[in-house]
């Protein structure tokens, strides 16, 4: 067994394509290739579903994703930390993220490691449009997407899922016929982002199926613009949940339709193509994930 192969494997899929995997490695795309031949030869069985357009897991392949990724991810982060012993947490870190998720998530990661890390600067940009990773110079550009991430030519790392739900105001509520399905919707004045050409739901029976946006009463890529307008009883609003909390808690705004959950917005972070991270944007990364574990076991 080699065991550079399984690490190549999980570089495959981490970053969506044999292309993207052997840019990140710094190798030849045909060295990826015969890794994934030789460990497929080892198995007996195939891992990887080629196809024109996209990659798909085999059951065989999900299942060695499965255990062996978070082991490889353990060991890259060990050895990362070893070489950084020694490396002061110190300098500029410029960070970008959509509106929705940096307004709520990013300052109090970046609060506790200026708080611990005197000589350290961090640059929070909160953008309402898609950042240049490389020509604008950022360590880290967060996106939040509800499909497949467009390909990058750096390295993206999921982080987590956020919940979607749909939330109105109560006097909005009140003035119309509530709807019980998806499908009412279409009735009724919605707020959407300026990417929505359809929201999508699943069932409590795992049904799938999406509405299509197609004249709503607002269009905004400023989720604080739609929550406004929801607020203010003009439409239906579809934000992440985090993000509605205060007005929910507070009475202002009601979540609709809970039986059916919406499609929730996958975070990644796009990061340059190092081979070696830097410690600070490494300890960024995990304090933020250690902090999303934390909120979500209380």
């Amino acid at each position: 067994m080699h065991w550079d192969d399984l690490d190549i494997f999980c570089h495959v899929i981490d970053h969506g394509s044999f292309t993207a995997a052997a840019r990140v490695l710094c190798r030849p795309k045909s060295s990826v290739s015969a890794s994934i031949a030789r460990l497929e030869s080892t198995l007996g069985s195939r891992v990887i579903e080629r196809t024109t357009r996209r990659l798909r897991l085999t059951e065989a392949g999900e299942l060695l994703y499965r255990e062996m990724a978070p082991l490889f991810g353990h060991l890259r982060d060990a050895l990362g930390n070893a070489a950084a012993q020694g490396e002061a947490v110190a300098g500029r870190l410029r960070i970008a993220a959509p509106y929705e998720f940096g307004a709520h998530h990013l300052g109090a990661v970046a609060c506790a490691m200026l708080a611990q890390h005197p000589h350290l600067e961090i640059d929070i940009d909160v953008e309402h449009q898609p950042v240049d990773l490389f020509n604008e110079q950022y360590d880290i550009v967060f996106s939040m997407v509800d499909k497949e991430l467009p390909s990058t030519s750096g390295v993206a790392r999921r982080m987590f899922s956020l919940e979607r739900g749909l939330f109105a105001s109560i006097d909005f509520v009140k003035s119309v016929e509530p709807p019980r399905t998806p499908h009412d919707l279409q009735r009724l004045p919605l707020l959407a982002a300026s990417s929505d050409q359809g929201w999508s739901f699943t069932d409590s029976a795992d049904a799938k199926l999406e509405i299509p946006i197609a004249i709503p009463r607002l269009r905004s890529s400023n989720a604080g613009i739609r929550l406004q307008a929801a607020l203010a009883g003009l439409g239906i609003a579809r934000i992440t949940s985090t993000y509605c909390e205060p007005a929910v808690a507070a009475g202002k705004l009601v979540r609709l339709l809970v039986e059916y959950k919406c499609a929730p917005l996958e975070v990644y972070a796009l990061l340059p193509a190092r081979r070696l991270m830097p410690f600070k944007v490494r300890l960024f990364l995990n304090m933020l994930e250690a902090m999303s574990k934390s909120a979500t076991a209380a």
